[in-house]
């Protein structure tokens, strides 16, 4: 078997459960220097994710803010409190809906938010963005093209459990 690191076969076919799998260890290598990065300014990557989407819209409630993470908002739930508890987030009741609160960035969490952005972006311009123009360029459309296939599937998947 040829080696992980090795290039497809000259016919130009590749296995698509060995491509899945250097992405997989990819994405793994990539979030564990950021991660090692983001510790440095003192922050985790579910810290930097809740102040990074914060920092796209303010306002939202934690139940919009959970959809946006992916995750529920029950295990945003505890990050949250713990972030208003060390004065980054705060909770500001929203007019007429007594059960949420709207989530705003403080000045320090803003802050650390920027601090950790300009991470994330000197890690993305120092790797994949040392990549040829055209061969970014072509991996955004493969990923364009794998993303929708697997919107697909995913929509496909939903619809057989629930019916």
């Amino acid at each position: 078997m040829p080696s992980p690191s090795s290039t497809p076969a000259a016919s130009g076919t590749a296995d698509p459960l060995r491509v899945w799998f250097r992405i997989i260890r990819l994405h793994r290598r990539a979030l564990n220097t950021v991660a090692a990065e983001l510790k440095a300014l003192g922050l985790s990557v579910p810290q930097f994710d809740l102040l990074s989407t914060l920092t796209e819209r303010e306002g939202m409630s934690q139940q919009e803010l959970a959809e946006r993470l992916y995750v529920t908002k029950g295990n945003v739930s505890g990050l949250l409190d713990r972030m208003v508890e060390a004065g980054l987030v705060e909770r500001r009741a929203i007019p007429g809906d007594r059960r949420s609160n709207a989530l705003y960035l403080t000045p320090k969490g803003r802050d650390l938010a920027e601090r950790g952005i300009a991470t994330q972006q000197s890690y993305v311009h120092g790797t994949l963005g040392a990549l040829p123009p055209q061969d970014l360029a072509d991996l955004e459309r493969i990923i364009l093209a794998w993303r929708d296939l697997a919107r697909n599937a995913e929509d496909e998947t939903l619809a057989k459990l629930e019916g």
